[in-house]
């Protein structure tokens, strides 16, 4: 029997993270193609600049590459309603490598997911890409991100 959330992304594919609860959420590099198979139902992209639009419902939250979020309460809203919206839809976290602004929030909803702050970059790195949060700031950042 599957479950809901295999019924929205593949969770063999490319970039699909499985979070403790099961929601699957994917992330990808928006420099890199789109990948084969269904698109999202919703996305959070992660750029310096407002993106082109997409043909799914997608927030833009300000992010410079290397850099952390220009907004973090938006941010946390933002998060809060990726991993409210994995539970039934098909989510995708997007930056332009797909690594490190990627990572990071990736694992700012393994924190929501309730994966302890200390232990959600290794979680990522272990689940979604061995590289992911690619600063020591962007590591603090999810050290000290609370659901609060």
């Amino acid at each position: 029997m599957t479950s809901v959330a295999e019924q929205l992304w593949d969770p063999s594919d490319r970039g699909v993270l499985r979070l403790p609860s099961g929601r699957l959420v994917r992330g990808r590099a928006l420099r890199r193609p789109l990948p084969p198979g269904p698109v999202p139902d919703f996305a959070v992209q992660l750029l310096g600049r407002r993106p082109a639009g997409t043909p799914w419902e997608s927030r833009w939250l300000r992010w410079p590459d290397f850099a952390l979020p220009s907004d973090r309460g938006l941010a946390g809203e933002l998060f809060a309603e990726a991993w409210e919206r994995a539970g039934g839809e098909r989510v995708e976290v997007a930056c332009g490598g797909g690594r490190g602004r990627t990572g990071t929030a990736l694992a700012c909803l393994a924190v929501i997911d309730g994966v302890p702050a200390d232990r959600a970059v290794a979680f990522v790195r272990r689940y979604y890409d061995a590289r992911a949060v690619e600063t020591p700031w962007q590591r603090r950042y999810v050290e000290r991100f609370t659901t609060r």
